[in-house]
């Protein structure tokens, strides 16, 4: 049974853009974020793919994955994902293989099914692409395999086409899903897993345990590798974490009302006048988000490792303050030393 003490801990951002401040701040912020956690000595650091979400400011992985690798030393850094409905494979081949190219063994490739965004903008995304443009994401993905592998059948028109650099393989392949689809599919293909717990709507036993059980060793990967997105929000004392998480309480639920603008501050959150609807919807979704100090986050963390038998844990913080959010990964990742002390 893993141990917190001994597990790798990670981190997904998003680039949060924090009401009344701007898109360039946040994308800043990530990088500050991105050489705090490096210096704590975090496992990796991912970055998402969204689009036409004011609340978001990155919807470029790769290229922010570029700059994070350039401000930090050790890190592995990737994306959380890269969402492949929305790209050409042979485009996402030659970004990460240049990315591999200039930080070998500090990369990772996680991708996505989803489009990360609305129907309109996905269809503004895909329009200049000869497609199908139903659900095409297997074929994309088989093709991306092939452009890292070259294996193309004899007869096939881009069996001569080199992806560059042609001397090195792409970094990791991670699948990233909210429901059981991905993990099957990355048991079958035998690649690393990434569930999304912080959002998803599926069962995470269901996923995370599926993947383990079906995991067929590959050339990619010998062994499974789960990874548990969790939502984490972390302060010296539960009641410092509960008024930080008023951000995410209120941000969910503009969400689920199709509101998307930028995160509101912890003192907005606590003046907005919820309904008795809205306390029911914010403690349903509370299921999903880890609050407290540091014995109550500790010990939840522990309880997702035994039911889960998560490899690795990777949080992410959506609150718009970054030196509490940095704090928060601060004292999560001061847990696994106090672990060890017991």
């Amino acid at each position: 049974m893993s141990q917190l003490h001994d597990i790798p801990l990670s981190v997904l951002d998003l680039s949060f853009v924090a009401e009344g401040g701007t898109g360039p701040e946040a994308l800043r912020g990530t990088l500050d974020l991105a050489r705090h956690v490096d210096a704590l000595g975090y496992e990796r650091f991912w970055v998402a793919e969204h689009h036409n979400l004011p609340s978001v400011a990155s919807g470029a992985p790769d290229v922010m994955a570029g700059q994070i690798l350039a401000a930090t030393t050790r890190i592995r850094v990737g994306s959380g994902g890269v969402m492949l409905p929305n790209h050409a494979p042979l485009m996402v081949a030659e970004r990460f293989k240049v990315l591999e190219a200039l930080y070998p063994d500090r990369v990772d490739l996680g991708l996505g099914r989803a489009p990360g965004t609305d129907q309109l903008t996905s269809h503004a995304l895909r329009r200049r692409q000869d497609v199908d443009p139903g659900d095409d994401f297997l074929d994309r993905l088989k093709e991306l395999m092939l452009w890292d592998t070259g294996r193309w059948p004899a007869d096939h028109p881009y069996r001569n086409i080199q992806v560059m650099p042609v001397d090195l393989r792409l970094p990791p392949i991670w699948l990233l899903g909210s429901s059981g689809y991905s993990a099957r599919l990355a048991a079958q293909i035998g690649v690393g897993f990434a569930f999304a717990h912080h959002f998803a709507q599926h069962d995470v036993l269901d996923a995370m345990l599926s993947y383990r059980a079906g995991f067929q060793p590959s050339e990619r990967l010998e062994a499974p590798h789960a990874i548990l997105a969790l939502s984490v929000v972390c302060a010296p004392t539960d009641e410092e974490a509960e008024w930080l998480a008023g951000s995410v309480d209120l941000a969910h639920l503009r969400r689920a009302r199709g509101d998307y603008r930028p995160i509101p501050s912890a003192e907005d959150a606590a003046a907005f006048p919820y309904s008795e609807q809205d306390r029911a919807f914010i403690r349903r979704n509370r299921e999903k988000v880890l609050v407290g100090g540091p014995d109550r986050v500790a010990e939840g963390l522990q309880r997702y490792l035994d039911t889960t038998k998560a490899d690795e844990l990777m949080i992410t913080t959506p609150i718009p303050d970054l030196a509490a959010r940095k704090r928060s990964y601060t004292l999560v990742k001061a847990l696994q030393a106090v672990a060890v002390a017991a």
